[in-house]
């Protein structure tokens, strides 16, 4: 049951009192007759009579037409007995189509279709009556809108009444189509690549939903998209990324199975988005920078760089036309392809790979130490994460100049160690001219002669540099038996290139008659000098030497020789040559010969000194100058004697050789 709904103060009936012959008496001012119902809710009005004449007692919306009010009054101010209840509703019918109305109740109903016009009145169930009457018709409601009315009169006794109306869906009944759908466009975003379709709804009650076509322009060929339901009035397509015309309509069906006309054709041009344009790769100091032409469409972009056994595959996915990937190795080749992706995720074709290789690294420059006519330049390079260098290039500029020129051809670079164990890359400039002012830089560059950036500056003047570096603050000299070890204390300048040795006579005291033995390198603070343990008075002289040639006045050491020659005396007057040499296995050779421009002798022997036993020690007959048990860290002494033809022998003569210890 669906009692009078309670109106609003505005809305309902005003009760006044008013004086009338000297009484109060209660006067009922009507309801307001601007209640308006949204279709396609019910208007609902109340009378006081059966012949619905007058201002209605009271007037709301009545969503469905199913009330019970039993013996009672259906509203406030109306009577138990003999009222009325008109119930209006205007609304679209769409297509129209078979219909179905049932009433039922107690007393009287009428049911209006388009009341005022022939043929109107559908139900008439109108008497009073004690029993449930009802009734059922079948009409063909025409396309469009169209007012229902229903009259219901209560005369006396309960007061029940129920309508309904609805469409008739059975295939065999229902042959009206629903009307095509109303407003229909389409729209497309370049910004998602997709087509909004919209649509008003149909009116139709029996709609069962509505389907959404699609065909490329200019073909025959549709395809359904979707089957939507009745409530849906719009739909978004995602139409394939070619750049081509693609046509929409929306056709709606019935729960008969009826099917609309199409909407009007509504067309959209898709984006086409391809694989990207102008693909670069280009190897830098911080990575390898890629980059590429911006595709129409495309949300953000794909770019696959291709595993290799130094960093491995790796997937960026950047949204703009840019990108520098920064974890590969320096050096290292790489490759790298780049696709477009679109608002739906489909992802195009990918370019053709590109390779590159991250450039080696900027080296550390260090010193440059000017000679009178060159110039010695330092630097540092990171050998385990700078990349893999192949070489350096040297680079020169005179004076404030920003004119750069390369002199890696007069400048070879080398690598050596220094004192404290580090590495240190240097050139020397020999094509530098006097008394100039220079800046240098240094690059370094791979095995695909990729050069990689500049270290920064450093500047030298030709001819500047007269200073000596310092002496060792110490050098120690001890004689052994095969010879002298010198010692020195490291020398601390940077410019240091050398270590000189000299070695003269001790007389009285004075070291004489120096002369320049050998040289070793900045970390080298120890040098033999392999000579027969004779007994003589030696000194030495250790002069370091910088780049530019300044040589050190150096530290004298003074030693004395070990004495280790026979003390047996071999007579003097032997007219042959002899001399001994060690060999690079350790063995000693005993040469001997005779004077140029003689046949005198027809062979040698030779025998060692022996200190233990004071004598000296044939050699063995099969080989009688070749020593093949040499003792190691002394000097040997041998006499050497021709043999003649007849068997007779020269005087004998004393040659000597140092046997130094393993290095």
């Amino acid at each position: 049951m669906n009692p009078a709904r309670r109106t609003t103060t505005a809305a309902a009936a005003a009760v006044v009192l008013a004086t009338a012959a000297g009484l109060l008496t209660a006067v009922i001012t009507p309801a307001s007759a601007e209640t308006t119902c949204t279709s396609p809710v019910f208007k609902r009005q109340f009378f006081a009579n059966t012949s619905f004449s007058g201002t209605p007692k009271k007037t709301d919306c009545d969503g469905v037409i199913d009330q019970n009010w039993g013996t009672g009054a259906p509203a406030s101010g109306l009577p138990k007995d003999n009222f009325g209840v008109r119930w209006t509703v205007t609304r679209d019918f769409g297509s129209g189509g078979p219909f179905s109305l049932a009433a039922s109740g107690l007393d009287g109903i009428r049911v209006y279709l388009d009341p005022g016009t022939a043929n109107a009145r559908k139900i008439d169930l109108w008497k009073n009556t004690s029993t449930t009457v009802s009734k059922t018709v079948n009409v063909t409601i025409p396309s469009g809108k169209h007012t229902l009315r229903v009259d219901y009169v209560n005369w006396t006794g309960s007061a029940r009444v129920k309508f309904t109306y609805a469409p008739r869906t059975s295939a065999t009944v229902d042959k009206v189509q629903p009307l095509a759908p109303a407003g229909f466009t389409a729209a497309y975003s370049n910004a998602t690549q997709q087509t909004r379709l919209s649509w008003r709804k149909n009116a139709e009650m029996d709609l069962a939903g509505y389907r959404v076509y699609r065909r490329v322009a200019g073909t025959t060929s549709w395809q359904i998209l979707r089957q939507l339901a009745a409530t849906a009035t719009s739909y978004t397509d995602t139409p394939p990324a070619t750049g081509e015309t693609y046509e929409y309509l929306v056709r709606a069906y019935d729960k008969a199975g009826n099917s609309s006309a199409a909407t009007s054709l509504a067309s959209v041009t898709s984006l086409a988005v391809t694989t990207p344009a102008g693909f670069t790769a280009t190897g830098t100091d911080t990575g390898i920078a890629l980059s590429w032409d911006a595709v129409p469409g495309a949300v953000k972009y794909r770019v696959l760089r291709s595993s290799n056994y130094i960093d491995g595959g790796a997937t960026f996915e950047p949204t703009g036309t840019s990108f520098t990937d920064t974890r590969v190795s320096r050096s290292a080749r790489h490759e790298y392809r780049v696709a477009a992706i679109d608002a739906s995720g489909r992802v195009t074709a990918y370019s053709t790979a590109k390779a590159a290789r991250r450039l080696v690294a900027a080296p550390t420059i260090g010193q440059a130490f000017p000679h009178s006519s060159a110039v010695t330049v330092t630097w540092d390079a990171d050998w385990d994460s700078g990349g893999s260098y192949m070489g350096f290039r040297v680079y020169r500029a005179t004076g404030t100049s920003t004119d750069w020129v390369e002199v890696t051809d007069r400048c070879r670079w080398r690598e050596r160690e220094l004192a404290d164990g580090s590495d240190q890359l240097l050139c020397t400039d020999w094509s530098a001219g006097t008394n100039t002012a220079y800046r240098y830089v240094v690059s370094g560059y791979d095995s695909n002669d990729k050069e990689g950036l500049r270290s920064g500056e450093v500047a030298a003047t030709t001819g500047t540099d007269r200073q000596a570096p310092a002496a060792p603050a110490s050098v120690t000299a001890t004689g052994e038996d095969w010879g002298t070890t010198l010692t020195w204390s490291q020398v601390a300048d940077a410019d240091l290139h050398r270590y000189t040795v000299w070695r003269g006579t001790t007389v009285d005291g004075v070291c004489t008659n120096t002369e320049k033995l050998d040289h070793t390198g900045v970390t080298e603070t120890s040098w033999r000098d392999v000579n027969v343990a004779d007994g003589e008075n030696l000194c030495y002289v250790v002069r370091p030497e910088d780049f530019a040639g300044n040589l050190s006045a150096g530290t004298t050491v003074h030693v004395t020789e070990h004495d280790l020659r026979p003390t047996v005396e071999t007579p003097a007057g032997a007219t042959h040559l002899a001399y001994a040499s060690l060999s690079a296995a350790g063995k000693v050779q005993v040469h001997g010969w005779s004077p140029a421009g003689t046949e005198e002798y027809a062979s040698f022997r030779a025998a060692r000194w022996n200190p233990q036993t004071a004598t000296f020690d044939a050699l063995p007959d099969s080989d009688p100058l070749y020593d093949a048990n040499v003792p190691t860290g002394t000097s040997l002494w041998y006499q050497v004697v021709g043999v003649r033809e007849d068997g007779t022998t020269s005087q004998p003569f004393l040659v000597s050789v140092a046997v130094p210890p393993a290095s």
